[in-house]
């Protein structure tokens, strides 16, 4: 991979970065505002109908799942990064072969080929 590939890279790699900090910061913002009541914008400390209660708490539920699977993809980009800075990037962590560059291109904080993937994926489902 020559240098333009990995500056490319890191390109991308930043931009996922800055936009998954950005998604963070909104989901955050969107789980930890108040339900119902005057605290919410309400006229009264009563809370809405009870379905609506329903539909917040599944909402704020969704909004915790995205946070979480979130806050790991950034933990992944940022590996990745160090991995540039390291010399390691596009290579597979597990068998150390060059991972493919369209699999990059799709996955560019990958750490393993698709066969050590398969592999890891198919001894964690056990």
């Amino acid at each position: 991979m020559t240098k333009a590939d990995i500056n490319d890279f890191r390109q991308r790699l930043l931009a996922l970065k800055r936009r998954l900090g950005g998604d963070l910061d909104q989901l955050e913002e969107e789980t930890l505002r108040p339900v119902g009541g005057e605290s919410s914008g309400g006229l009264s400390d009563v809370p809405v109908h009870p379905a609506d209660m329903g539909t917040e708490n599944f909402d704020v539920e969704l909004n915790l799942d995205l946070l979480e699977n979130d806050a790991q993809l950034l933990v992944e980009v940022e590996d990745a990064l160090a991995r540039i800075e390291q010399g390691t990037f596009g290579f597979c962590e597990n068998c150390h072969q060059e991972i493919p560059r369209r699999r990059l291109e799709a996955l560019p904080y990958t750490r393993y080929c698709i066969r050590c993937a398969k592999l890891l994926q198919g001894e964690a489902s056990r």
